[in-house]
């Protein structure tokens, strides 16, 4: 059995790969994932220009620990294999995950991790690359728990609101807002995302919300997908990095009282009891597991 890689995903910022100074301005910047788009931020004429912009500066770039995407074209287009090609060819030594847009089942993303295992033999790459899914139609969402296990290589989905609502025939007037729907309009879809991701042992991310501005509006889609337990969201602009990294990061204060409530769980466990009390809260092995998450991302973040 294949051991996934942790990466932090608390911010992804979405780049265009046809923009040399925003590729460059990516690499510098604070997120903890960047994936280079050659899907929708590239118009057509330029999608296979745009291929090498993105090796080089995958190649030639100072990305820190970063984990470096790229975001395919559908399989459904002239251009999604020569994507993948092109990139690995070029870049694969230097490529962590590859984002794959607009799946409907299964069968895309064993596609992809067919083609990566042929060009990992063929270039004897040392590691193996992830693939990441952008789970954006109606159809990819009835098989979410099919495509969350399909693949070893899976260690992501992402919830695309924004094609997801075209797919649907939902009305709004920007990605990521409500409508006017009197609640959470995306509360499902995420949810049913964020558990078929948690059962098969792989993050949860949410989309975009296009008002880059708008940072009350931004958090306030952060911190729901984080109560469901998804562990970043999407950047569109660097103004969304700092947002994004402080929501899906446990506080200080969060992490300090993880640790003394686990501390005293293990001494209460070495006298054979079976529970603690902290602050007035009775810790048993339910608790640990919960507290224990809030040290895991700590221990993830460097925190």
């Amino acid at each position: 059995m294949t051991t996934r890689i942790r990466r932090a995903r608390r911010c992804q910022l979405s780049v265009p790969g046809s923009n040399e100074a925003m590729l460059r301005k990516g690499a510098a910047s604070d997120a903890d994932h960047v994936f280079c788009d050659l899907e929708d931020a590239v118009a057509p004429s330029a999608k296979i220009e745009a291929r090498g912009k993105v090796a080089w500066t995958l190649n030639n770039l100072d990305w820190g620990r970063k984990t470096r995407c790229v975001r395919i074209n559908d399989v459904t287009t002239e251009w999604c294999h020569g994507d993948v090609i092109s990139v690995v060819e070029s870049a694969g030594e230097n490529l962590d995950t590859i984002m794959l847009t607009k799946p409907y089942s299964a069968a895309d993303v064993i596609f992809l991790d067919r083609l990566l295992t042929q060009l990992e033999k063929r270039l004897k790459l040392a590691r193996r690359i992830g693939i990441e899914v952008l789970v954006e139609e109606v159809q990819a969402l009835q098989n979410v728990e099919e495509i969350a296990k399909c693949s070893d290589r899976l260690e992501c989905l992402i919830f695309g609101m924004g094609d997801y609502s075209g797919s649907q025939g939902i009305d709004t007037r920007e990605i990521g807002g409500n409508g006017g729907y009197p609640g959470d309009i995306f509360h499902f879809a995420r949810f049913r995302i964020t558990m078929a991701a948690r059962a098969a042992g792989i993050d949860a991310v949410d989309g975009p919300y296009s008002n880059f501005k708008n940072e009350e509006g931004y958090r306030a889609e952060a911190n729901k997908a984080r109560a469901l337990g998804m562990v970043g969201k999407w950047a569109i602009h660097p103004s969304q990095i700092a947002s994004a990294q402080a929501v899906f990061s446990p506080k200080s204060e969060e992490i300090a009282r993880a640790r003394r409530m686990a501390a005293a769980y293990r001494e209460a466990e070495a006298k054979g009891l079976g529970a603690a009390q902290v602050d007035g809260v009775m810790i048993d092995v339910a608790v640990l597991r919960l507290v224990q998450n809030t040290l895991d991302k700590a221990d993830l973040y460097g925190l």
